[in-house]
């Protein structure tokens, strides 16, 4: 089957992003897809959902029409946030999910995610199975009587709502009548993220409402990007800034005042909330603040560590049966809910530990340590990569060596993770220290030893 798209997409081991109409079109998101739906063992539906992007309706038949054509039965949710997704596959027993998205890449992108029958983004060795299939492409197409149907959902919210509200003393919140700017981008996330609100009695004020994918500012809900956002809650006299990103698996957050908080402290509030109530096994990625680390000390819990990857999170937490986890690029993940990061976990959790406390998001953040995170990246060829973690190694010699991803040097103050890009020719250093001279100085000896390789 000949596509189209002048270049390949991005693959990696969860799914797939690209240009639409130059590294992506409906011929390629039909090859990929089926590609997946046919290695399945499962049988059942397919969970189809999109975020708010321009080009989601398109791809969306597209991938629609190319399960009917191999006999798969589709749900199609239209548009609905990555984490309802991973419900909606366990809700309708279904054998997997696409969802349509590119997360926070620009406008032109988009992408496909891939969900297992657990309502899990796949893992690795799933992945890696997907992409050999892809590459040694065979469509399976059935006979007329054998086409499957394509469902459209009435309700894709409810069930993920349920399971939000019960993490947390909805009571309590609605009592404290809180006022909520929610920056949803013209994504998926105000689909919920309106109800949710509503359905805690707060007083909120929705930015990028529609899901239209028309955003009006870069969708990567960083500092730079969400000044316009800051600006706006100052005069609605907010007490809680929640901006998504356009697929809403991740959440930053501004306070009252309009200072941007970031994404890191999403999950160190929620999870510093969840541990002082039910203490336990934590996973995190191996990239995410060591405040983690801080807090599960002061709570009587245990951190582990896991490879950079949502799958490989969620599947050390489900193998130590944790009681939290997540991503420190505001993606916490509640075993409670579902096993993918969720920004209405990050959203409910945070006006509950307010509530709770009494606090408001700038005394919730001064509770935890804080630190300074450097982030890098050095041009290198991948054959030299062995050679730069030997060389810094050996200049920190007095550091903790893990090679899980990458290589991870540690120190009880501060932390450096050097690991090689999937799709370029880079390697990306992000260090982690209490000042950030010493997080940069960390972060220019990897590039210096780089450079000299």
């Amino acid at each position: 089957m000949n596509t189209s798209a002048k270049s390949e997409p991005i693959i990696s081991v969860s799914g797939l992003r690209g240009i639409v109409g130059e590294s992506l079109d409906p011929l390629l998101a039909i090859k990929f897809t089926t590609a997946y739906v046919q290695l399945l063992d499962a049988e059942g539906p397919i969970v189809v959902t999109r975020d708010g992007r321009t080009t989601g309706p398109m791809l969306a038949q597209a991938i629609c029409s190319g399960l009917a054509s191999i006999g798969r039965d589709v749900i199609y949710g239209d548009v609905a946030a990555t984490p309802t997704t991973g419900i909606l596959v366990r809700e309708h027993n279904a054998a997997g999910g696409i969802q349509i998205s590119a997360s926070h890449n620009p406008p032109p992108y988009n992408g496909i995610k891939l969900f297992d029958a657990t309502g899990r983004v796949i893992n690795a060795e799933a992945g890696e199975k997907v992409i050999a299939a892809y590459r040694d492409y065979q469509l399976q197409s059935v006979t007329w009587e054998h086409v499957g149907t394509v469902t459209n959902l009435e309700d894709t919210t409810s069930a993920h709502l349920a399971s939000v509200l019960a993490t947390v003393n909805a009571e309590a919140i609605r009592s404290k009548k809180f006022k909520v700017v929610l920056d949803s981008h013209h994504g998926a996330g105000s689909v919920l993220g309106q109800q949710l609100l509503e359905a805690l009695d707060c007083e909120y004020q929705c930015l990028g409402a529609e899901p239209d994918g028309l955003f009006e500012h870069p969708p990567e809900p960083t500092e730079a990007n969400l000044q316009d956002t800051a600006k706006k809650s100052v005069d609605f006299g907010a007490d809680a800034v929640f901006c998504q990103d356009p697929d809403a698996d991740r959440l930053a957050i501004i306070d009252g005042s309009g200072s941007y908080i970031g994404e890191e402290y999403t999950l160190a509030i929620t999870l510093n909330h969840r541990l002082q109530q039910t203490p336990g096994d934590v996973v995190i990625n191996c990239s995410s603040s060591r405040m983690s680390a801080d807090i599960c000390d002061a709570n009587g819990s245990t951190l582990h560590l896991s490879a950079v990857g949502e799958a490989n999170v969620t599947g050390k937490m489900s193998e130590l049966n944790a009681v939290y986890g997540g991503e420190g690029n505001g993606g916490p993940i509640d075993p409670k809910v579902g096993y993918v990061r969720d920004s209405f976990v990050a959203m409910a959790q945070v006006l509950d530990a307010m509530a709770a406390t009494g606090k408001s998001v700038a005394e919730l953040k001064a509770d935890i340590p804080s630190y300074e995170i450097c982030k890098t990246k050095v041009a290198i060829d991948r054959d030299k990569v062995p050679s730069l973690y030997a060389k810094l190694q050996e200049k920190f010699s007095d550091a903790e060596h893990g090679t899980m991803d990458g290589l991870r040097l540690d120190w009880s103050d501060k932390w450096m993770l050097v690991r090689p890009s999937n799709t370029e020719p880079i390697v990306r250093a992000i260090a982690e220290a209490t000042s950030m001279d010493e997080a940069k100085k960390l972060c220019d000896a990897a590039a210096e030893i780089a450079a000299s390789l």
